[in-house]
């Protein structure tokens, strides 16, 4: 009996200690996680509705699984913590496969010729400023930056 109540007192105090270490590491882990650029799950249309709703411009990135600059985008630039930081606060970001879904007919209408295609569109769905290929933190700033005065 003695023994019993020694090894429920040692397993409730392994739990409580494996809880206390699982919470400070999850808490160190989202402290420390990376910031990167938040693409919204939500639909084409959704997006639309909310950046009306919002006043929001949004950012695209039109890719395709296949493409490496668009892997390196999401590997790198969209990692870029003063990039997503931006980006998370003034736009609201969009990612489509442009050979899947609503992609295909997206990429039609935004006129995709080459991978990646960045976009900055309004409320209504006007493209306000496009640009094909790779590009790092700074000249995905720069890119924002120029839509931005093109409306001003």
């Amino acid at each position: 009996m003695k023994n019993q109540l020694l090894k429920s007192g040692i397993l409730a105090l392994c739990i409580t200690l494996l809880s206390g270490l699982y919470a400070s590491h999850a808490l160190a882990q989202k402290k420390g996680k990376p910031q990167e650029i938040e693409f919204s799950q939500q639909s084409y249309k959704q997006v639309m509705a909310t950046a009306k709703k919002t006043h929001k411009q949004v950012f695209i990135d039109a890719y395709a699984v296949w493409c490496s600059p668009c892997k390196e985008l999401r590997k790198t630039t969209f990692k870029d913590a003063k990039t997503a930081a931006y980006f998370n606060k003034n736009f609201i970001n969009f990612s489509v496969d442009v050979e899947k879904g609503d992609g295909v007919e997206l990429a039609k209408t935004w006129q995709v010729e080459g991978l990646p295609t960045l976009l900055i569109i309004d409320e209504n769905g006007k493209v306000l400023a496009n640009h094909t290929g790779f590009v790092d933190g700074n000249g995905l700033m720069q890119f924002a930056q120029e839509a931005i005065n093109s409306i001003q």
